[in-house]
């Protein structure tokens, strides 16, 4: 098998492609994040990353708070607008039809269409070039109730989350196993004798 070299580039794929919420209930704006992710468990840590030309950044420089909301492929075109088009100019909110609910724990509203929200505080931002990267602890999440099962687990295939690779969208598909399951002993079944 052979491979090809290419410099380095972001090409590290799939991520979430989030609409990242700032601002208040009565001035709030939304742009799509693809750069962001987990880095810690304890405390639940997450970061985004935001040019300084985007509007939606000194937002969150000034409040130190933002919102990840997960989006589904019917929302793909909203997401796409929302990336493309700048908060300065449109109310992005308005235009793709959002309805906005209050958060618990950040003055940031959450977006009621997404069925899974990241409630987040800046703990601190780095310029690294060309974005700078807005360091957040999640202080609270907000889960659409339909996905939520009788076990009180989230259900995240029911979702229909959307995720972003290289320039594109994609739905996520089928889930395929769950943590630790290719070292889990099997069960045993008890053979109930013939009588």
């Amino acid at each position: 098998m052979s491979k090809t070299f290419w410099k380095g580039s972001t090409l590290l794929a799939p991520v979430p492609a989030s609409l990242v919420t700032c601002g208040n209930q009565e001035s709030c704006n939304v742009l799509t994040i693809g750069w962001t992710g987990i880095v810690n468990t304890r405390p639940p840590m997450t970061y985004i990353s935001v040019r300084p030309e985007r509007y939606s950044h000194d937002i969150i420089k000034n409040s130190g708070e933002f919102v990840i909301n997960l989006t589904t492929s019917a929302m793909c075109r909203q997401t796409d607008y929302c990336g493309v088009k700048s908060g300065k100019d449109t109310d992005k909110i308005k235009d793709c039809g959002f309805h906005l609910v209050p958060a618990q724990k950040v003055a940031v509203p959450i977006i009621e269409e997404c069925p899974v929200a990241l409630e987040c505080r800046v703990t601190e931002s780095k310029l690294l070039g060309s974005h700078t990267m807005f360091l957040a602890e999640i202080v609270g999440i907000d889960v659409d109730d339909r996905y939520i099962d009788s076990k009180g687990k989230l259900n995240l295939q029911q979702c229909g989350l959307t995720a972003y690779a290289h320039g594109e969208y994609f739905a996520l598909g089928r889930k395929l196993g769950d943590f630790g399951f290719s070292v889990r002993k099997k069960k045993k079944h008890k053979n109930k004798g013939s009588k």
